[in-house]
This record gives structure tokens, sequence and C-alpha cells, in this order.
């Protein structure tokens, strides 16, 4: 799909979707977190990653943005400042960065895969960790070996694993200052399970198993773009997940929908709304880190296409998991609507 298309106006089917559900000025709500991309290269080739980091990457955040950055996150009072990549560790001023923020007052938060913490060079990570109290939200797409394999490459459960249990050993999952958040992705065309009865067979399996302790699991949907959507093109199933998105549509989860509470940064400083709207390079209407006024990026519209369904089919999904409370009435007509 081109880009054009997704910005029309006229062909934009989920501006349709809010006008139809009296959401007609979508604009931003707050500013809770400062999510920032210091960079594509990682360790590994995720089928799922909708950014398409990879090895061969090489874009990545200058120590003057994160400057910039750590500006904007003040100047906009933000809680948090979430990190991201590729392997975010990978940037060479990733401590750095992690340092400032912490000293700056921010809650730091970052996403790491886990086995770039079993890399050389990276090896300390762990106690750098812990030592600093960074919250990790950690890639662990499925509690069963196969199906993360298939969606990360071979033997990275196993090195999962064996990260999870050094860091538990640390102390993460287990005391209140060191959280340790998993993150559940489908491996198919499919929305993700009920979030609390996922995370319960998560802590039975990874217990039982490995005597895994983690803090609170998220489930995030799969949106169609990056290499998704290409395995999805391959297999034919495109329009049909496109469509299972559309027909789940929960306005329940609108209010609490990431791009309304969050500013993006991608690894050049240009400003997003989201994640995937800089998978997309779909800029937010704020321009770059350098000219951002916290006032002004408030009262700007959200930049939509049809990949947002993706956000409020069923659950919802975002960065911290699902959005509303599973089992409620408006989630079960949503997806009764599949049926």
């Amino acid at each position: 799909m081109k880009l054009s298309i997704i910005n029309s106006p006229t062909a934009n089917r989920f501006d349709l979707r809010l006008r139809d559900v009296g959401e007609r000025d979508f604009k931003a709500i707050s500013i809770r977190t400062v999510q920032v991309n210091v960079g594509l290269k990682c360790n590994l080739a995720c089928h799922h990653c909708h950014v398409e980091s990879s090895p061969k990457r090489t874009e990545e955040m200058t120590w003057e943005t994160m400057e910039l950055v750590l500006q904007a996150a003040k100047k906009a009072r933000a809680h948090t400042v979430d990190i991201t990549g590729g392997a975010p560790e990978m940037n060479p001023n990733f401590r750095r960065f992690v340092d400032a923020a912490l000293a700056q007052g921010h809650e730091v938060m970052v996403r790491t895969n886990l086995t770039i913490m079993l890399e050389e060079g990276f090896t300390d990570l762990p106690e750098f960790y812990a030592h600093r109290h960074v919250h990790l939200v950690a890639s662990l797409p499925c509690y069963l070996e196969t199906n993360v394999d298939r969606q990360r490459g071979k033997h990275v459960y196993q090195e999962s694993v064996d990260v999870i249990q050094r860091l538990n050993a640390l102390g993460y999952g287990i005391r209140e200052e060191l959280p340790l958040d998993l993150v559940y992705n489908p491996g198919g065309p499919s929305l993700p399970p009920e979030q609390s009865a996922l995370e319960a067979a998560y802590r039975k399996e990874l217990g039982t198993h490995f005597g895994i302790r983690f803090t609170r699991l998220y489930t995030i949907t799969n949106l169609p773009i990056g290499r998704f959507q290409h395995d999805l093109q391959r297999q034919g199933y495109a329009e049909k997940y496109q469509d299972l998105l559309e027909r789940t549509f929960n306005k329940s989860t609108l209010n609490e929908l990431m791009c309304r509470h969050q500013l993006h940064i991608g690894w050049d400083g240009t400003m997003y709304d989201c994640d995937f709207n800089y998978a997309l390079k779909l800029p937010a209407n704020a321009g770059h880190i350098r000219d951002f006024d916290p006032a002004t990026f408030l009262t700007r519209r959200v930049v939509t296409g049809p990949h947002c369904f993706g956000c409020t089919a069923g659950a919802g999904s975002s960065c911290g998991g699902s959005l509303v409370a599973e089992g409620t009435e408006a989630v079960n007509r949503a997806l009764d609507a599949v049926g």
C-alpha cells in the first residue's frame, strides 16, 4: 500500500470509523512517555519485526540528537523515557543516554531482545540495569520453544531463558524496584489471547520448567506492516487479516491508545505519533525534535491509517499490552463480529 493512499483523507478507513463513533477530532491527550528509537541495528532479524531491524542495519541516533531528546523529555515533564531499537543496547551512546535520563529524574524503560546480553561486549548489561533499576521489557513471543525459534531464530528461546534466569538471580521480576515485563506476539494472523489468562499460562510453564519469574505480561497485536506484512502477503492472508482487525474494532480502546499519550522520536530526530507510524515513515505534524514544543505537540491531530485498526482490535494493543479489561461486553461484541 502506498503511503499516499494511507494519508489520503478519502481513503483512510480508520478515520471514517472514528467519525462513525463520534471521534471527529482525533488529537493527543497527554505526554506520559517519550519513546526513543536509538537505532535499527540488531543481533536478530525477527519475522514479526515491524521496523525490520537486523545485523545489517546501520542507522543510529547520535549523541547530539539524544541531547535534544532529553531536553524534550524535560520540557514535556514526561514520566518515562522508553528506549527501543533495533537492539537499543547496540547504540554506542546507549549507556550514557540511560544515565542522563535517570539523572534528569525519568523512569527509564528499555525494550530488550534479551539475547543481546550474551553477545561480546554486552554480557555486563544485567548488572548495569540492576544497579540503575532500569525497567526491562523483554520480547518472549511465546512460552513454547518451537514457536519462539520460528519467529526469532534458532536457539533464541533457550538463550532468552538463560538471560531471564540471570536477571532473576539479580532480583529482576522478583523485587518491586526491578520490573521485568515479557511481551507476547501472535505467531500468525490472529489476535492475542486474553492477557491475564495468557500471563497465568506463562507463569505456570516458565516457572515449572525453568523457575522463571517476571512482573507482568504484555500482549501486543501484530500490525500489518514490516516483515509481518510481507509474510501475510506471501501466505495470501493480508486481506483476511486486515478484515479481522477492522471487524473487531473496539471504540473503548480509543482513549488509551499510545499515540495519544506519547511522543515517539526516530533515530534521526523526526517526531512521530507512535512506533508503528515510525515504521511506515508517517511523521507527526510536528517536525524535528529540535523544534519540539509541548503545547504545540498536544494540539496536533494524530496521523492515522488502516494499520491503526491493529491497536483498536479486540482488547486493544499498545507498547504496554492490552488497553481495556478483557471479557467486557464491548470486547465480546467486537470479537463476536468475527464469527
